[in-house]
C-alpha cells in the first residue's frame, strides 16, 4: 500500500544541490496524493530556481516509479519566496522581501559585473528583482545595462526606476551627466544612498541587488547601521592581494552584525579561444582558500573570459546575450546557490508579504 509516509521516505534521498538539504527536511513537500496507481507530488521551493524544475521533475519521477503499486508519477513545482530577518533587528522595506548587498574589498575584480549579471540571474529563475548601484563616485551599472542616456521620471515626488531586460534599475548615473564627478564627502554620499533606496517606486520585489562600491568605508557603514540587508555576497578574484581585501570585507560585515551568504571566486580560469589551453592567471582556488580559513560557503567559480567584457561593453550583459551558454549557466546555478543560501536564513514574519511564482 502506497502512503506518504513511503512517498516521504524516498523524497528524502533526494537532495537539492544549491542548499545541500534533501526535500522532506526542507519542508518543501507541500502534497502528497495517490489514488488508483497515480501518486501526484506537490512542492514548493523557498527560493527561485525554475530553470531547475525540470531536472527536478524528471529525479523524482524516477525514483518514485520504483514505489511497488505506482503506475504514474505526476510532480508540480511552484515557488514561495519569503523575507528574512536583516541585521540588527531593522525593519525591512515593505514592498522588497529581500535585500541582498555584492560587495569586494578591492575594485576590479568584476563585482559590478557579477552584480548586474546575478540580478538577470535570480530573474531568469522566476523571480521579480531590481538592482540598486550604490557606487555614487563611480556608478556602472547604466552603462552595462546599455541605458546611461535614460533618466527616471518623477511621479508624486519619487523617482521611477529605470527597467531594462525586465530588471529595474536605480544609479547616481542616471542622475548626473556622464562627466560629472561626484566631489562628496562621507555623510553626502551616504544620504544619497538612503535615497536611491527609498525615494525610487520599486514596487514590489522578491530580491533588491545592491552594487557596493569597493572597500569597507562610509557606504559600506551606511549599508550595515540603515539599511535592512538580508545577506552579502563577496567576490574576488583567486589573486592573493585581492583574497586580503576579502577577507577584511568579510571581517567587517561580521563585525557589525551582517550575514555574509557566501563568496564568488570571479575571473577565475582562462581558456584559450584557439587552442582550448586553460591558465589560471590570477592564481587558483583562492575562494577555497577563504573557505577553510573562515568556513566561508564558496557560491560560485566564475570564468575570465572575453565574451563577458566584450558584452559588457555593449550593454547587453551576458547572461541576456548568451542565455543559453555555458556563462549563463554559471550564473544562473550562482543565483540559485545565493537565494538558496537565504532561503535557509531565519524568516521575518513582522510584515507578511509572501509571493508565489508557480
Amino acid at each position: 500500500m502506497v502512503n506518504e509516509s513511503i512517498v516521504k521516505d524516498v523524497l528524502a534521498t533526494i537532495v537539492l544541490p544549491h542548499v545541500g538539504v534533501n526535500l522532506v527536511s526542507l519542508h518543501a513537500v507541500h502534497n502528497i496524493h495517490f489514488q488508483e496507481g497515480v501518486l501526484s507530488i506537490s512542492l514548493r521551493l523557498a527560493y527561485p530556481a525554475e530553470r531547475y524544475h525540470t531536472a527536478l521533475i524528471t529525479l523524482i519521477k524516477e525514483k518514485c516509479s520504483f514505489i511497488h503499486g505506482v503506475t504514474e508519477v505526476l510532480v508540480t513545482v511552484s515557488t514561495r519566496i519569503h523575507r528574512h530577518i536583516a541585521q540588527q533587528g531593522l525593519k525591512g522595506n515593505r514592498g522588497i522581501k529581500n535585500i541582498i548587498a555584492v560587495a569586494s574589498g578591492k575594485g576590479g575584480v568584476g563585482k559590478s559585473t557579477v552584480a548586474c549579471n546575478l540580478a538577470l540571474a535570480i530573474q531568469a529563475e522566476g523571480a521579480t528583482v531590481g538592482i540598486l548601484d550604490a557606487d555614487i563616485h563611480g556608478p556602472s551599472q547604466p552603462w552595462m545595462l546599455g541605458v546611461s542616456a535614460e533618466k527616471p521620471k518623477t511621479v508624486a515626488n519619487r523617482l521611477e526606476p529605470i527597467e531594462t531586460y525586465g530588471l529595474k534599475s536605480m544609479s547616481m548615473g542616471y542622475l548626473v551627466e556622464e562627466d560629472t564627478p561626484m566631489v562628496w564627502r562621507g555623510p553626502m554620499i551616504s544620504s544619497a544612498l538612503q535615497q536611491l533606496l527609498n525615494d525610487t517606486n520599486w514596487g514590489e520585489l522578491d530580491f533588491l541587488i545592491i552594487d557596493l562600491p569597493p572597500g569597507t568605508g562610509d557606504i559600506q557603514l551606511t549599508l550595515a547601521q540603515k539599511i535592512p540587508v538580508s545577506g552579502v555576497v563577496i567576490v574576488t578574484t583567486p589573486q592573493d592581494i585581492a583574497l586580503l581585501d576579502a577577507q577584511k570585507a568579510f571581517m567587517m560585515f561580521k563585525k557589525v552584525g551582517v550575514s555574509v551568504l557566501g563568496v564568488v571566486e570571479n575571473m577565475g580560469v582562462y581558456t584559450c579561444g584557439h587552442c582550448g589551453h586553460q591558465a589560471s592567471i590570477f592564481g587558483k582556488e583562492g575562494a577555497v582558500r577563504l573557505n577553510k580559513k573562515y568556513e566561508i560557503p564558496l557560491l560560485g567559480e566564475l570564468p575570465l573570459d572575453i565574451h563577458i567584457r566584450e558584452q559588457g561593453d555593449k550593454g547587453i550583459p551576458i547572461v541576456v546575450a548568451d542565455s543559453e551558454g555555458a556563462i549563463a549557466n554559471a550564473y544562473y546555478e550562482l543565483g540559485r546557490r545565493v537565494t538558496g543560501a537565504l532561503s535557509l536564513r531565519p524568516r521575518d514574519l513582522s510584515l507578511v508579504c509572501a509571493t508565489r511564482i508557480d
